[in-house]
């Protein structure tokens, strides 16, 4: 005799092929059905999960609401999951994982009394090894997953135990076969499971019309009645995933383990409708830098911190990492409504990061004259070197010959800086200028720059020139040459180590289809051609000049701080202007891509072959790192992916702010760009699989493409020692994304000055987060061990006098408590207790 727990639910994707007011529509018709079976039914139980269907009903339909607030007290209706929604889960941030369950675990508290020990995300395109010491260190203590499924990735079972990359363990299940059942089709499900698990001890069957709600039927209970009547040796219980778990543990069964992240699954995904994966990440970077000043800023008494506006931007974020919006398998319009979603989250923060711009500005002396102040606000608890941009404009409009060029101080001292094209273009006199300088912020504070103007002749020339058919740049640390006829990298060496073979960041198109999840392949690999350098007339034309012909590789900026190079490429109906920015100061070289794309059905790949053919490919995951296919396998990794060889020493690190798809293979890179699928194009496919043969897209009419026009690419590439460029990979992904705040302001003297308000001492450890809490008035400081190597460090609070030395194993994750009141610090969990 076996318990088999019938898991009843209704998936509803909020947005898919439809928009959000009709996801809204199948929500409150749904749950208005189940609530009514549940009270007709004695003994079913009904299970849903996702804070944002809660709040459609809360919103649309109160009555109801208080139904099932009542069915749930009454044991009839069971909140599982307890997150915000059911979102991507390779590609959000660690803590953006953290935050979704916090939304989630907060609300179904305060509405429903409800605290699940089982997270669901049965349709999410994969699964970070990361969320086990989330899940873990959040109450969980099991998961339910469906993608991928056996066909795509070979587990020890059905139930085993799941090992994050710190150690932590979660019972997991992986639902079969599937997570629905087709109308009056349950009983004939749940006979499949029992004829294909006659030796399971304990089983697990979901069930109900699901994807666009539905959810159970009067005829699918009706039939599972009377198969409870029937039945000799199985027991069929309405039940809930808690039950499940529960029963496993009482069995004593001893589960199999598996030390991997539980992907791939529609690797497309990585990569299609690029605009929401870039916006994003720039609404998670610009959130998570806005808490850092906020807290600075109201713990120090210059402003109450803004929870509520916070909450509502958390609210977009979350929305928009939903499984069909991030990974970009929605209808066009969801992708516009989703663009428009984070948008509005992107304008709260932006007047709240003036509001706290202006306050962490408090007690700056007053400009003397003939001075123009830059200040550079740094969020980061350690100090932060590197090139910085800024714009102003001059106190008076210079309309004679000579050429007004900034001097850059701090604190007294000269420092290296140029002159570079400012965005607008009024070139016919000065006056606007936009200053690249390098330099060094202290941590967690106001750094401040200071400007005065000299009158030399002209703007200094270029000084790198070609020769012999190339561009060689050569600092004491770094030598890069710009070959130029192809316009790609043919040398990359620092230190006397070569890092990059010849033909380096070359875009190459890739054969695809118009499967927007990619649902069918693994790898997209079938090189069909690649950008070439235009010819000096093409090369004119696009650049918009009134020359007939101009060099399409060209230095466009040079100066004491970097040379920046530009080069034109086209493709059949696409084109690229790619600049490659080379610091006279370190090792790190920006590549900035601005690509016309006007390929349909096909791929876009940055090549970068590396000198190291039998190296790692790693890559950063949610509070992780990754150890990613070396078979050319399509991988999704966050904000940086490394080519990483011990043997060698050396390690080529890739960051960028806004991709996740690559693939890597005898020491070559290959970073996806784009894809141009039709909108939600899917693969046909019957029990045998898919059938690629089958043409997805309408053949008699035009049918729009996902990612046609213009977009832009940031990346950054630094080879170096295996250590010390593991070591700091972390902090520099997170420097380039959350991103030092520079504004030329005037202040007014006035006040007294901000202190650093969180400084950590080492080189490694990361502050994931700064917050207040979501209830009370303490904060959250939330610290993180990213190289996988245990270490220690001491947090010190200046403003309260705490200085406390903090151990780590590896990639753990700690949180604390700060109370302003008692001036303490406490550990806690990632759901502030």
């Amino acid at each position: 005799m076996r318990n088999i727990h019938l898991l009843c639910n209704a998936h509803l994707d909020p947005v898919w092929q439809w928009e959000w007011e009709e996801g809204a529509a199948a929500a409150v018709s749904t749950f208005r059905s189940a609530a009514q079976l549940c009270e007709e039914y004695e003994g079913f139980v009904f299970n849903h999960n996702e804070v944002i269907l809660y709040k459609w009903i809360e919103e649309y339909e109160p009555e109801l609401f208080v139904r099932i607030q009542k069915l749930v007290k009454q044991g009839k209706w069971n909140i599982i999951g307890g997150w915000y929604l059911q979102p991507d889960c390779n590609m959000p941030s660690g803590e953006s994982i953290v935050r979704q369950i916090l939304l989630g675990r907060s609300y179904f508290k305060q509405k429903f009394d409800a605290e699940p020990t089982t997270a669901v995300n049965f349709d999410t395109f994969g699964h970070s090894r990361g969320l086990v010491q989330i899940l873990k260190k959040s109450g969980f203590d099991s998961y339910i997953f469906m993608r991928p499924d056996s066909r795509e990735l070979s587990l020890p079972a059905e139930d085993f135990t799941w090992v994050g990359f710190d150690g932590s363990e979660i019972a997991v299940h992986r639902i079969y076969p599937g997570y629905n059942s087709a109308m009056g089709k349950a009983a004939e499900k749940i006979d499949k499971w029992m004829d294909a698990h006659k030796d399971k001890q304990v089983g697990l069957i979901a069930w109900g019309v699901g994807n666009h709600g539905g959810g159970p039927s009067r005829l699918d209970l009706d039939r599972i009645g009377e198969m409870m009547s029937s039945l000799k040796q199985d027991v069929l219980i309405h039940s809930n995933p808690e039950a499940y778990f529960q029963e496993i543990r009482e069995h004593n069964t001893v589960l199999p383990k598996f030390e991997r992240s539980l992907n791939p699954n529609q690797v497309g995904c990585y990569t299609s409708q690029i605009r929401i994966k870039q916006k994003h990440r720039l609404l998670e970077n610009e959130t998570y830098l806005l808490e850092k000043m906020l807290s600075s800023a109201s713990i120090q008494g210059y402003m109450t911190y803004p929870a509520s506006e916070i909450h509502e931007v958390h609210l977009d974020l979350a929305t928009a990492q939903f499984h069909d919006i991030l990974p970009g398998s929605s209808v066009e319009p969801v992708e516009q409504s989703s663009l428009r979603i984070m948008d509005h989250g992107l304008e709260i923060v932006s007047r709240l990061r003036a509001r706290a711009f202006f306050a962490l500005m408090n007690g700056q002396s007053a400009a003397l004259e003939g001075e123009i102040p830059i200040m550079v606000y740094n969020p980061h608890p350690f100090r932060v070197a590197g090139i910085f941009e800024c714009e102003f404009v001059l106190a008076d409009q210079n309309w004679g010959p000579d050429f007004a060029w900034p001097v850059i101080r701090q604190n007294g001292n000269l420092i290296a800086s140029q002159v570079e094209k400012q965005l607008s273009n009024l070139n016919f006199f000065d006056w606007r200028k936009r200053v690249s300088f390098y330099a060094v912020l202290e941590p967690s504070q106001m750094n401040r720059f200071d400007c005065s103007t000299q009158f030399i002749p002209e703007k200094p020339k270029v000084q790198l020139q070609e020769q012999d058919g190339k561009f060689t740049f050569v600092t004491e640390e770094l030598e890069v040459v710009i070959s130029a006829s192809t316009g790609l990298m043919d040398k990359y060496c620092v230190n006397g180590i070569d890092f990059l073979k010849s033909n380096a960041f070359l875009p190459l198109v890739i054969d695809d289809d118009d499967d927007a999840w990619g649902m069918a392949v693994y790898r997209f690999s079938d090189v069909l051609g690649q950008f070439e350098l235009m010819t000096p007339e093409a090369g004119a034309k696009f650049s918009g000049t009134t020359e007939t012909a101009v060099s399409s590789v060209r230095v466009i900026e040079d100066g004491e701080v970097r040379t920046v190079v530009e080069v034109l490429l086209q493709y059949g109906s696409s084109a690229i202007c790619q600049t490659y920015k080379l610091p006279k100061r370190g090792t790190k070289v920006q590549v900035q891509m601005v690509v016309h794309w006007n390929e349909k059905s096909k791929m876009l790949k940055l090549s970068i072959p590396t000198e190291f053919a039998e190296a790692k490919y790693l890559g950063q995951t949610a509070y992780g790192i990754d150890k990613l296919p070396d078979d050319g396998s399509e991988a999704v990794s966050q904000k940086w992916s490394a080519v990483a060889s011990q043997e060698d020493d050396a390690m080529f690190t890739c960051i960028n702010d806004g991709v996740y798809g690559s693939d890597y293979q005898n020491g070559e890179v290959r970073i996806s760009l784009l894809r141009s699928p039709g909108y939600t194009g899917h693969s046909a496919f019957d029990d045998s699989g898919f059938d690629r043969s089958r043409t997805i897209m309408l053949q008699d009419r035009y049918s729009p493409r996902i990612d046609i026009g213009e977009r832009t690419f940031n990346f950054w590439f630094d080879g170096g020692r295996y250590d010390e460029s593991l070591d700091r990979a972390d902090r520099e992904a997170l420097i380039h994304n959350e991103k030092p705040v520079a504004l030329s302001v005037f202040p007014s003297g006035a006040g007294v000055p901000a202190q650093p308000l969180v400084i950590l001492d080492d080189q490694v450890i990361q502050l994931a987060a700064f917050k207040k809490v979501e209830f009370g008035d303490d904060y959250i400081i939330r610290l993180f061990e990213p190289t996988g190597r245990s270490r220690t460090t001491a947090l010190q609070i200046p403003l309260f006098g705490i200085e406390q030395e903090i151990h780590f194993n590896e990639f753990e994750i700690k949180t604390f408590r700060l109370s302003t009141v008692t001036k303490s610090l406490t550990e806690t969990g990632l759901m502030e207790n």
